[in-house]
């Protein structure tokens, strides 16, 4: 039923990925034969050949994120080249180009919705691959395609490569007293008779300290170590937006982002800048009235000036003292297990599915968790959870597609199966695994994705699940299911106390829901800066680290309620656009957010978050349907309306 994850002959991957695509050429060489090419012989059994290269490639580029080693680097560094040479010279072959556009032509009115939108997505990236170009053009972007595959690894070794050498050692207590019990336990060890406290840049030994560490000298080593990470990353950034620029004009654009559009929902330049412009103006001022109210409290503490590494630490008192918001109070409620046995639960209760542990499954690490997801008493997909924090993984938290749903060219239906990652406290010898609501927050946005993917209902591979979804529309699923996590009948679902079994109180509850809001529109200007600097960066070629510093600082001046440090590095660490997909598409987070809380307000309208009916409407129109349709399409169908801005704003307390 499911492929087995095993990579027991992990070093020989390079040799099978050979033969792997070595046959895949032969295949689609046969199928180019064929001269009554239909959808049914050609673009079946072609879309088939793409996923078993994908079962196969998947586990290799996972294993070097979640079990980092020299080994896992030399496999990654031997298998890049191969899968990336293959890739760019199957999307730059005419011939299959060609197939595609006569079967388009051919048989247009007897293709179903789905089979049409196969159709156009595939021929739009064949054309943005450079299939209609010249051969030493071809040849080109071949090189740029495989030089930036390596570069966008390099930028993660280098980031996790600091990340993991970094310590900074304590052994005054009254620099750690205000630590959480249960961060403090894992931070302390024995030396030469001595207690002393490691933290190092792994983020929730990070986050111990920059939110609760009392000396603020200390708060800035730490702060300072982080941002000024991978300082090698300069030459790197350099590099791909150099490369990334020449590849979008032999393709015929004039910049990345209008390249990058080309597979977004928003479709002019202007209209990526002016929607995050205008969400900046109706949030600046109430930005600027939460960084004096934080001014204010931390003058108190004798700050005349507050710095970025005392804005976690002094915002954290605040909320407390507005909210009472003790966060080591709560997380004795959430116990990794118990939050996510009940989050299954809840997922039964909206969606009708059930969770069972595959406990035969093989997976890469013996805490990674797997289970089988059944509907009406049978299995339709399968998740791997790899929830804690470990030394070899790299940082962040991110869903994984394996396998897609679909249906193959003899009937049979294949199902999905996805990977979850995290990166949240460890458990320990007598101390479990205990998780900050934030993390509970994350666990939700990651399911999201993985419920995407693995609810899909669509018979084709090339638009089930998240394939085919449009960048910027990607996260609606994720950030959707995020707003339950501050729902209170889902919170008394797992939130309770993992030594007496209580169940978190209403009191406790309320707070975390008035909490939400703290400080939300300096979140939302937060993620606007990061937005601007990223559309921006691909709107021309920025050739010099000062040019990339000065469009960075200048937005900041524009948007920024606080400088940071002139060594704050914050691009070296950029690896949602630099290691990651988000390019030119970081605004996609923004822009999918409109869309995930216009959604959840539909239940709030309803007055029952608990709305079954509306839950399994979002389900069906939504989840399962995946890329076979716009999403624009599929929100209206959902919703009946257009999406409306305000409700962002009102969910995050920015207007009334």
């Amino acid at each position: 039923m499911f492929k087995e994850f095993d990579l027991t002959d992990l070093e020989n991957s390079k040799c099978k990925l050979e033969e792997i695509l070595e046959n895949s050429k032969k295949e689609i060489e046969e199928l180019l034969t064929i001269e009554n090419k239909s959808y049914e012989n050609f673009v079946k059994p072609y879309e088939e050949i793409g996923e078993s290269i994908n079962e196969f490639i998947t586990p290799i580029f996972h294993i070097d994120s979640v079990k980092n080693s020299e080994t896992t680097q030399k496999v990654y560094e031997e298998c890049l080249p191969l899968i990336s040479n293959y890739e760019t010279e199957i999307s730059q072959n005419d011939n299959i180009y060609r197939s595609l556009k006569d079967i388009q032509d051919n048989y247009y009115t007897s293709l179903n919705d789905i089979q049409k939108k196969v159709l156009e997505n595939e021929i739009r990236d064949f054309k943005l691959s450079g299939c209609h170009l010249e051969e030493k053009d071809k040849k080109r972007l071949k090189e740029i395609n495989l030089r930036l595959s390596e570069l966008s690894q390099i930028f993660s070794q280098n980031l996790l490569n600091a990340t993991n050498a970094y310590e900074m050692i304590i052994e005054n207590y009254e620099d750690v007293k205000e630590i959480p019990k249960s961060d403090l336990e894992f931070a302390k060890f024995e030396e030469d008779g001595k207690t002393k406290y490691k933290f190092t840049l792994q983020m929730p030994s990070y986050l111990a300290y920059i939110t609760y560490g009392s000396n603020r000298e200390r708060r800035e080593e730490i702060y300072k170590a982080y941002t000024t990470r991978a300082p090698e990353n300069e030459k790197i950034i350099i590099e791909i937006l150099s490369l990334k620029d020449e590849k979008v004009k032999i393709l015929g654009f004039k910049n990345y982002a209008q390249y990058s559009l080309q597979t977004k929902m928003a479709n002019e330049e202007i209209e990526v800048v002016t929607f995050l412009e205008e969400l900046a103006k109706k949030g600046k001022n109430r930005a600027k009235e939460e960084i004096e109210e934080l001014k204010k409290y931390a003058s108190k503490d004798g700050i005349s000036k507050i710095e970025s590494y005392d804005l976690a630490y002094y915002s954290e008192k605040l909320k407390e003292e507005k909210y009472d918001i003790d966060e080591e109070y709560y997380r004795p409620y959430f116990e990794k297990n118990s939050v996510l046995n009940g989050f299954f639960n809840f997922l039964n209760k909206i969606f009708e599915v059930e969770f069972e542990k595959a406990s035969d499954a093989k997976a890469w690490d013996k805490d990674v968790l797997v289970y089988n997801i059944k509907e009406d008493s049978k299995v339709f997909a399968r998740i791997y959870i790899d929830l804690e924090a470990k030394k070899e993984k790299r940082g962040g938290a991110w869903m994984n597609n394996w396998h897609s749903h679909y249906v193959n060219k003899n009937g049979e239906k294949r199902l999905p199966t996805a990977y979850i990652v995290c990166n949240f406290p460890q458990s320990k010898e007598g101390v479990p695994s205990l998780l900050r609501h934030s993390d509970v927050v994350t666990l939700f946005h990651e399911m999201g994705h993985a419920l995407h993917h693995l609810f899909s209902k669509v018979p084709e591979a090339f638009v089930s699940g998240i394939a085919g979804v449009a960048w910027d529309v990607v996260e609606f699923p994720s950030q959707f299911l995020e707003y339950f996590s501050y729902d209170k009948e889902v919170l008394k679902m797992f939130a309770k106390h993992y030594e007496t079994g209580k169940v978190l109180d209403d009191e406790a509850i309320d707070k975390l829901i008035k909490a939400r809001n703290f400080q939300s529109a300096l979140a939302m200007l937060r993620q606007i800066e990061f937005a601007l600097f990223d559309f921006k960066l691909h709107q021309k070629l920025y050739k010099t680290e000062s040019e990339i510093e000065g469009l960075l600082n200048n937005i900041r001046d524009e948007y920024a309620a606080i400088k940071p440090p002139e060594y704050n590095k914050f691009q070296n660490g950029f690896s949602h656009i630099f290691a990651g997909g988000y390019a030119a598409g970081y605004y996609s987070y923004k822009w999918a957010e409109v869309l995930s809380a216009d959604a959840f307000y539909m239940f709030i309208n309803s007055k029952k978050v608990f709305n079954k009916e509306l839950a399994m409407k979002y389900k069906k129109s939504i989840l399962e349907k995946g890329g076979s349709e716009d999403m624009n399409k599929l929100f209206y169908e959902f919703a009946s309306r257009e999406p409306s801005v305000d409700s962002l704003l009102k969910i995050d307390g920015i207007i009334s």
